[in-house]
This record gives structure tokens, C-alpha cells and sequence, in this order.
């Protein structure tokens, strides 16, 4: 077997009494795409920014490649080299971007921080072709444009250092339906073409089934179940990943059974299975 382009090995985090972080593992083949799935405070955020150098572990590893990178980076040089491995795209692009800042001059920025030295012109260009921007975007600033097309500028600037793993933390979820649609196709589009592998946090299931392979359901800071994205979500096999599949509105669905069900799973004793 290959080795993964992201391994994840026996993760912990607390804060306090909290562990929001529980023994967490999963691995990333080169060009693949894993979901992580729970409610909020299941862990997933924290378990990503801790992939991308955000935060740090109280033990456990986190390997890009084969090269560990959970410890403390030395110097700029490596800090910069880690940026370069493991990009970010958040939920909101309004305010991950410079609300001064033209969209050229974000991704020249960029560039210029990780290839000093040479004219970015036609790498800008390119990066404006790639996430499905003209050259007329390039003078906007965020304002002017529309949610859809910021999320684009973000994605742009992630890819600017061609990295090897691209974490996308709701990355969706503030756009509206069909500009989701837009975006994950695009998405899926930059995969197939860059062979970058996707990390995708999201409480959306509709997500998940379109664009990852495999999926990691988190509940309390622990991985419940995982597997191939259809297996799971077709036959879940935990009661936990069985309430988030039903919690989803449709036809005939009954919000006060769904809050039965949740109260059971939390009046469950501790440490015995949720079959």
C-alpha cells in the first residue's frame, strides 16, 4: 500500500475537564478526500486545526508525507515549509480575507511569502482560471463580490503553494444551495486535475455523500465509526451515525421521535456500546 499522504495517529486534546480530543486516528491517501462528520463539540474543528499547526496536541502525531509535524516547528523556514504541506479554507471567506485587500493582491501576497524572488503574474492568472475567476476579479475587493466567488478567491489562495493536503472546514456552509453546488463541483474538478488530498469538516451529510470517499462520524471527541462514505452512510452500524442520518429533515420525519432517540443515546451508561 502506498503510504498516505495524511496520517492522523492516536490524537488527544483537552481543555480543562474537556476532551475534546479522544485517541483520534484516521489516515489520507495521496489525491483522497475524508470527511469528518459530527455535531458541534464532537471534536472535528479541534482535530483540524491541530492537522493544520492551529493547535497543538497533548499527544498523539500527525504525519504529511512521512514527516512528523505535530511538534513545535524551528524557525520561520520550517514554519513556512509546514504552510506549504497543509492548507485551510474556512467556513466564511468574507472574513478570512482583507477586507482592503484586492484579490490580486491577496494571492500576490501569498506567493510572494512562499516564492520570493519571481513575477507571479501568470501564476495569479492561472489561480483565477483554476477556481473559475476572470481576470476582472483580480482589482475587486471582497466587498464586491459575491459570497460564492470570496469562497473561490480562498480556495485560489490555498492552492497558490500547490499543497498536499487542503482542509475545508464548512467550507460550504454559508453559501447558498446552489452556489454549494457550484463550489463542490469545482472542488471535485481541482482534485482530479491537482491530485491534492481534501480533508472536509462538515455536519453536512449531503456533502459528504457527493465528495468524500471515506468518512470519520466524531461524537464526544471519539471516532464512533468509519469507513467507505456509501457503507457508512448506506448502513451506518453505530446508533449515533443512525441519529444524524434520521435528524435530517424528509417527508414523514418526526422531529420528537429524533428527540427521543437523542435523549436515549445520551442517557446511555457510560462505557456501554451504542449498537
Amino acid at each position: 500500500m502506498p503510504e498516505p499522504v495524511l496520517d492522523v495517529r492516536n490524537l488527544c486534546r483537552s481543555f480543562g475537564t474537556v476532551r475534546a480530543v479522544d485517541d483520534v486516528s484516521f489516515t489520507l491517501p495521496a489525491g483522497g478526500s475524508l470527511g469528518i462528520v459530527g455535531e458541534s463539540g464532537s471534536g472535528k474543528t479541534t482535530t483540524a486545526r491541530i492537522v493544520v499547526g492551529l493547535d497543538r496536541a497533548d499527544a498523539g502525531e500527525v504525519l504529511v508525507g512521512g514527516r512528523a509535524r505535530t511538534g513545535r516547528a524551528r524557525g520561520r523556514s520550517e514554519r513556512l515549509a509546514r504552510a506549504r504541506e497543509v492548507q485551510m479554507v474556512f467556513q466564511d471567506p468574507y472574513l478570512s480575507l482583507d477586507p482592503r485587500t484586492s484579490v490580486e493582491a491577496v494571492l500576490r501576497e501569498t506567493l510572494r511569502l512562499h516564492v520570493p524572488g519571481t513575477d507571479h503574474a501568470r501564476r495569479i492568472r492561472e489561480l483565477l482560471d483554476q477556481v473559475g475567476l476572470g481576470g476582472r476579479a483580480a482589482e475587486a475587493l471582497p466587498r464586491q463580490l459575491s459570497g460564492g466567488q470570496r469562497q473561490r478567491v480562498a480556495i485560489a489562495r490555498a492552492l497558490a503553494v500547490q499543497p498536499a493536503v487542503l482542509v475545508l472546514d464548512e467550507a460550504v456552509a454559508a453559501l447558498d444551495v446552489s452556489v454549494q453546488a457550484q463550489v463542490l463541483n469545482l472542488l471535485a474538478d481541482i482534485r482530479e486535475r491537482t491530485g491534492v488530498g481534501y480533508l472536509f469538516i462538515t455536519h453536512d451529510l449531503g456533502v459528504v455523500r457527493c465528495v468524500t470517499d471515506e468518512v470519520v462520524v466524531m461524537r464526544h471527541g471519539r471516532i464512533v465509526e468509519s469507513g467507505p462514505t456509501a457503507q457508512v452512510l448506506d448502513d451506518p452500524q453505530h446508533a449515533y451515525t443512525r441519529l444524524l442520518l434520521e435528524s435530517v429533515p424528509r417527508p414523514g420525519w418526526d422531529p420528537d421521535r429524533i428527540a427521543a432517540a437523542r435523549r436515549a443515546l445520551e442517557e446511555r451508561p457510560a462505557g456501554r456500546p451504542a449498537p
